[in-house]
């Protein structure tokens, strides 16, 4: 775990969130006490098992595209 002052943080606040997107945690102090810990958030990974799987599970369109596309044009005449 990486120790880094507040001001030293201040300075460098965006390279420490990226440090902590890498998965590197920092301590951040205060007049050399601990005060905040900087570390990434854990983030469920969702994965979809097919493009297939993700499909069906779409709601249908009552008609097909060509015949929306069709209705679309007519109607700005």
């Amino acid at each position: 775990m990486r120790v880094v002052s507040l001001a030293a943080a201040k300075a460098q606040l965006s390279a420490l969130i990226h440090q902590a997107e890498q998965g590197e945690e920092i301590l951040i102090t205060r007049h050399g006490q601990p005060v905040v810990r900087l570390s990434p958030v854990e983030r469920p990974k969702r994965s979809v098992a097919s493009r297939a799987t993700f499909r069906e599970k779409l709601p249908g369109w009552p008609q097909d595209s060509a015949s929306l596309i069709r209705a679309a044009r007519d109607e700005t005449r």
